[in-house]
């Protein structure tokens, strides 16, 4: 799974005109599933997000609060292009994202996780498969990208590397 996280001062989601989901101060999470994706990985990908130290504390000292330390809002956009390959030619290629139908129930669940796991109520979401329009007011501006793939290939344990002398 793949996400990017953009704190902001406000959120929306449009589609055919009609806004869908808005939020006030909180994070726009874009998320798209892989093929390799399962629950556990939309699960500990959802747990890694509420758990993000995005905000300042009281104090000033900087990425010190989570969205729920801040009692923050969160806007949930399914976005398969982050998939995308654009590594030939000029036109993207997102045979790496996962089919529809896998990526709609996987989505649909890492939302599901989000809202059980925080206030429901806070949490919101476009409309899977829909051309949207996602407008916000980044706050900082803080963007960040995080990937599944970086806690499938790692115990989470610093392990030091070692460097073969030939």
């Amino acid at each position: 799974m793949k996400a990017v996280l953009q704190r902001c001062l406000s959120g929306s989601v449009t589609v055919e005109s009609n806004v869908v989901s808005s939020i006030g101060k909180g994070v726009v999470v874009l998320a798209a599933i892989g093929p390799a994706d399962t629950t556990k990985s939309v699960e500990t990908m959802a747990g890694r997000i509420l758990k993000m130290r995005l905000w300042p504390d009281e104090s000033g000292a900087q990425w010190k609060q989570n969205v729920q330390d801040i009692q923050g809002e969160i806007l949930c956009v399914s976005q398969f292009t982050l998939y995308a390959s654009t590594r030939k030619g000029t036109k993207p290629d997102f045979h790496g994202a996962a089919k529809p139908e896998i990526a709609k129930e996987l989505y649909d669940h890492f939302v599901t996780t989000i809202r059980t796991t925080y206030h429901a109520d806070r949490v919101k979401d476009g409309v899977f498969q829909a051309m949207m329009q996602v407008a916000l007011v980044n706050d900082g501006p803080v963007t960040l990208q995080m990937d599944s793939e970086d806690t499938r290939h790692s115990s989470g344990v610093n392990t030091p590397k070692v460097h073969n002398e030939d």
